[in-house]
């Protein structure tokens, strides 16, 4: 029972409290007949927000990217309730996929490689039996090749995000912040980072896993069901 209730949530609830919810009360509600302007970003952001702290609680976990999630929706608000220029919503939205991509690469000269939390990962992968066929392969000593170019291809999906946040931002929100205007578009902005942004970015994400996969299977002749931990 507690290791159903420590689970992430799925993937409908952070679409509903993430994107949904935000874009319903920003272009719906902030108009100054419901919430107001100031109001309205107070109140879409208490969305996320809460439910980052909530998913924090529920599964004891706060890692790397979350905290960069809590930041990202800090920073939106302060850029907001400020009411400075629009141009550093703009700034933001490449900003925090372009640390992570910058992270990414970094991590790899770390002890912590974040590859490791994001696909390499005890949690997904039997790590244990895929260090053990590489041994018996003789191919140990090729894994941190394939590492370096998995981490390579997943920074670029977080730079090519970091692009395209910043080209839909300087798009989409020009208008001052503390209007009823500026509330949509952040709303419309934040509406479009799905089809526009995400599902590019994932392109390049799934390719990152592919490579992984398909390279491991070459050098340890374990299929990929072989390599999963058994949910």
């Amino acid at each position: 029972m507690s290791s159903t209730n420590n689970k992430p949530s799925g993937f409908f609830s952070q679409l509903l409290f993430n994107i949904i919810i935000p874009v319903v009360i920003l272009t719906r509600f902030s108009g100054e007949a419901h919430l107001g302007p100031t109001l309205g970003v107070i109140v879409a952001l208490l969305f996320p927000l809460g439910f980052g702290l909530w998913e924090r609680k529920k599964t004891g976990k706060f890692n790397f990217l979350s905290a960069l999630g809590f930041v990202s929706v800090l920073l939106t608000g302060g850029i907001s309730l400020l009411e400075l220029d629009a141009k550093y919503i703009a700034i933001k939205e490449a900003a925090i996929p372009g640390l992570i991509g910058v992270a990414v690469i970094v991590s790899q000269y770390t002890k912590y490689p974040l590859l490791k939390t994001m696909l390499f990962n005890e949690s997904v992968m039997d790590i244990k039996k895929i260090e053990q066929a590489l041994e018996q392969k003789g191919n140990r000593e090729k894994l941190p090749k394939i590492q370096v170019i998995a981490s390579n291809i997943l920074a670029g999906s977080f730079f090519l995000s970091s692009v395209l946040n910043y080209v839909l931002a300087k798009m989409i929100v020009v208008s001052p912040a503390g209007t009823e205007a500026y509330n949509n578009e952040l709303g419309r902005m934040t509406a479009l980072s799905y089809p526009v942004i995400v599902l590019p970015t994932m392109v390049l994400f799934f390719a990152a896993l592919f490579y992984l996969f398909s390279s491991l299977k070459k050098l340890t002749g374990l299929k990929v069901e072989e390599m999963l931990i058994e949910q």
